[in-house]
């Protein structure tokens, strides 16, 4: 019989996408759900009540082989305090992986975040070798989270995805979706700094990877596409998918720079347009393939209308 997988966050943006993708995998998902309403068609479920407490673990992790834990309190909220991402990003999830533990669960994979390891920027290549130094609340409560899992007896793994994109992306890849589809130039064609990205595609196929991997695991993955690409490169990608072309005007760096400074919107420039590139090879070395190509994934949102009416 095909492994059962515990999944949480079922209903948001990556949560959803696994759900249908785990089962295309070989696996059989159990949705973990605060209300019974929330259950999606593609998956049997159980109701646990708030993560941050959950009323019926013991039924909800019966016979389950692995955890795994998408449920997050986002980054990018504003007026949160961090004492609401330690609730819900660290203690919620070390209270989840204990019940793991006592119900016999085989692993417990934790969707952690590149802000686990680093701010927005990077002047290097990252891996998960590299001391953590999380800038913000949010990577803060997730390298806490990791933290207290290294302090159980279930084998556990914290993935720490780059920034996602996929159909329903919000924050900063439905605002480039957003100017791609603009018929305006772009004054972007002089921007070198290169981002990594993650597509959901290859996102799954990482899940299913450390799922099938043999352990003890016990440690942090940094995940990422394996292209590195500029601002410049991402528009020219998302415009083919539209049939388009660049229309990319080479404005100096620190132009747009002020530009952006002047306009509130420096924190959107160092995360679109100032370097972050991760490797992701500890995790290839577990058997993990990214089989969609940055360019093609970029490509395939435009062509398929991924940009969101809101952010996340």
């Amino acid at each position: 019989m095909a492994p059962l997988i515990a999944l949480t966050g079922a209903t948001g943006f990556i949560g959803r996408h696994l759900l249908r993708a785990l089962p295309a995998q070989g696996f059989r998902v159990r949705a973990l759900l605060r209300r019974p309403a929330e259950l999606p068609p593609e998956a049997g479920g159980a109701v646990i009540g708030d993560i941050a407490r959950p009323q019926n673990m013991a039924a909800a992790l019966a016979d389950v082989d692995a955890v795994v834990h998408s449920a997050a309190l986002a980054p990018g909220l504003t007026g949160r305090p961090a004492d609401d991402y330690r609730a819900m990003n660290t203690a919620a999830t070390v209270a989840l992986a204990r019940a793991a533990e006592r119900a016999g669960v085989r692993r417990f994979v934790f969707l952690s975040s590149i802000r686990a390891q680093c701010g927005p920027t990077a002047a290097g290549v990252l891996t998960e070798a590299d001391v953590a130094v999380p800038e913000s609340a949010y990577g803060q409560s997730k390298l806490a989270a990791e933290e207290g899992l290294a302090g159980l007896a279930i084998d556990w793994v914290a993935l720490r995805p780059v920034l996602v994109y996929g159909a329903g992306a919000g924050g900063n890849i439905a605002e480039l979706v957003r100017l791609a589809a603009t018929s305006w130039p772009l004054p972007f064609g002089a921007v070198t700094a290169r981002r990594s990205l993650l597509g959901l595609d290859n996102l799954a196929t990482a899940v299913a990877a450390v799922l099938r991997a043999p352990g003890p695991l016990r440690r942090p993955l940094v995940v990422a596409d394996r292209e590195a690409l500029t601002l410049a490169e991402m528009i020219v990608a998302l415009r083919r998918g539209l049939g388009r072309s660049p229309g990319l005007v080479p404005v100096p760096v620190p132009l747009l720079r002020a530009g952006f400074r002047v306009a509130g919107r420096s924190e959107t420039f160092r995360r679109l347009a100032e370097p972050l590139v991760v490797d992701a090879a500890a995790l290839m070395a577990l058997g993990w393939t990214p089989t969609v190509s940055t360019p093609a994934g970029l490509e395939r949102l435009a062509r398929e209308g991924g940009a969101p009416s809101g952010t996340a």
